[in-house]
């Protein structure tokens, strides 16, 4: 369901450590046949961070609706999930 351009994603995810973190986001991005290609995931003190490069070419919605999943599931597990194509990451973090 992806439309044309580069289809992948970059998740990143910041908050409070807790168990089942990065299992709660990798469940919804199974759920919606999105395929995680990398992860890079620490702990800082108490703080965890991950960022994901996911490919969303088979993925069942598109990506607003992605988006809108992975945000509710991180109000649910108290952390910040946001996502961004590739592309737009990459042009926003160009040194």
């Amino acid at each position: 369901m992806q439309s044309k351009g580069s289809s992948r994603i970059v998740v990143t995810v910041v908050g409070k450590d807790k168990v089942g973190i990065i299992a709660s986001v990798a469940n919804v991005l199974a759920d919606l046949n999105a395929n995680i290609l990398d992860i890079s995931q620490t702990i800082l003190q108490e703080f965890f961070t991950m960022i994901m490069i996911v490919d969303i070419a088979n993925c069942t919605v598109d990506f607003s609706t992605l988006k809108e999943k992975l945000e509710e599931k991180g109000q649910e597990i108290g952390v910040k999930i946001s996502a961004q194509h590739e592309d737009v990451f990459q042009f926003m973090h160009r040194i």
